[in-house]
């Protein structure tokens, strides 16, 4: 494979950081034309040392000063603001990888689409929010997507795309996350800390209260349905407490067929980077002797309401899905500021989709306008959980 440019959007999080280190692992491989963060200064400088960028972009026009002091002699241009992340993701490169959290990642990721990029796509609220312009998008430009998130990269992997018609359905294993056996009653009384704490996967703090609330497995599956075209009705949520399936396809003719692993992002970011081959990774391989029992069971709705209003956010499509993603962002903020309750998170986001379901979106516009008109509704509800 020749060297490859890539851009990366969120470098600073826990898949920008894994996708560095599989560039520090690969430098022959791969040349970085831009690293982009919101304002975490001092691990950007110290990404942008290592890496050489052409650009580093922050979010926050504040970090601006001091990440060009840190920087100083360095010879890499250096920007800040919102409209600098977009121009950074426009920029030409071979790959970008799609790593900012949150519906901030979507207009970046646009672009990158619209450029015909090969687009690493780790951001699902992307897709959440404006799924159906984004593949109309990336239709028209020619880009690829190749999902970083390790269940739909796993049914990349193995979905016989030239016989869609043999698909019977997909189904994305979960782990369950760290209140998997617990009581409502019991959850009612978790902590920030101990719902960050994911008993498989690394990640950041807002993606691992969404699994812990099941939520992260709700826009899974409005994230599946926009990737691989397929029916609510027809794509599955399993739970997995190992996290060694990382997704399944089911035929007609009764095959499944499954991607298994290690639970290392690396695994589905490099697939993202080398596409459509494959490259070496460091991680740690998959010992099934030492891991000896697999365990599956059906996700509980009653505990976990987030996945059921994330498939009802799907079937009544239209504004729902952006207003169920702005909304459960604000709650989960809020959460981790100790301001609502872990139960709470649920319940709110489920009364910003009743009184804001007719909103309609046709344009990007219109998306901006509905997630900033649900944070609003959420933040002034929030007062009254």
């Amino acid at each position: 494979m020749s060297q490859r440019s890539v851009t990366i959007l969120g470098s600073t999080g826990s898949v920008g950081a894994n996708t560095v280190d599989l560039i520090d692992h690969a430098p022959e491989q791969f040349r970085v034309e831009a690293l982009v963060a919101n304002s975490n200064v001092v691990k950007l400088a110290e990404q942008a040392k290592r890496l050489r960028p052409a650009l580093v972009a922050v979010a926050d026009e504040a970090a601006y000063a001091p990440l060009k002091e840190a920087l100083a002699g360095q010879g890499i241009e250096i920007a800040a603001g919102a409209e600098a992340v977009i121009a950074a993701a426009a920029r030409p490169s071979d790959v970008v990888v799609a790593a900012i959290v949150g519906a901030a990642g979507l207009q970046p990721t646009l672009a990158a689409v619209r450029r015909g990029a090969i687009v690493g796509l780790a951001n699902k609220e992307t897709l959440v929010c404006a799924g159906t312009i984004v593949m109309a998008e990336a239709a028209k430009a020619g880009a690829t997507i190749v999902p970083v998130d390790s269940e739909h990269s796993a049914i990349h992997q193995v979905l016989d795309g030239d016989n869609r018609c043999s698909i019977e359905k997909i189904v994305l294993t979960a782990s369950g996350g760290p209140f998997r056996t617990l009581s409502k009653a019991e959850m009612a009384a978790v902590t920030p800390e101990q719902a960050v704490a994911h008993p498989n996967w690394s990640m950041g703090a807002k993606i691992s209260v969404d699994s812990a609330s099941m939520m992260n497995k709700g826009l899974e599956v409005i994230e599946a349905f926009h990737l691989f075209a397929m029916p609510e009705d027809r794509i599955e949520v399993l739970v997995h407490p190992q996290s060694v399936i990382h997704s399944m396809v089911s035929y007609v003719d009764g095959s499944v067929l499954a991607q298994l692993g290690t639970p290392d992002m690396r695994t589905p970011i490099s697939l993202a980077l080398a596409w459509p081959k494959r490259m070496a990774t460091p991680g740690k391989r998959l010992d099934l002797a030492a891991v000896s029992q697999l365990t599956f069971e059906a996700p509980d709705a009653e505990r976990f309401p987030a996945l059921g209003l994330a498939r009802a956010a799907l079937r009544q499509g239209g504004a729902v899905p952006t207003i169920l993603n702005a909304a459960n962002e604000v709650a989960v903020q809020a959460f981790l500021d100790r301001r609502i309750g872990f139960l709470d998170i649920a319940g709110l986001v489920e009364r910003c989709m009743d009184r804001l379901s007719d909103r309609q979106i046709a344009s990007l516009e219109d998306v901006l306008a509905v997630d900033a008109e649900a944070r609003r509704l959420a933040a002034a509800l929030m007062e009254h959980c």
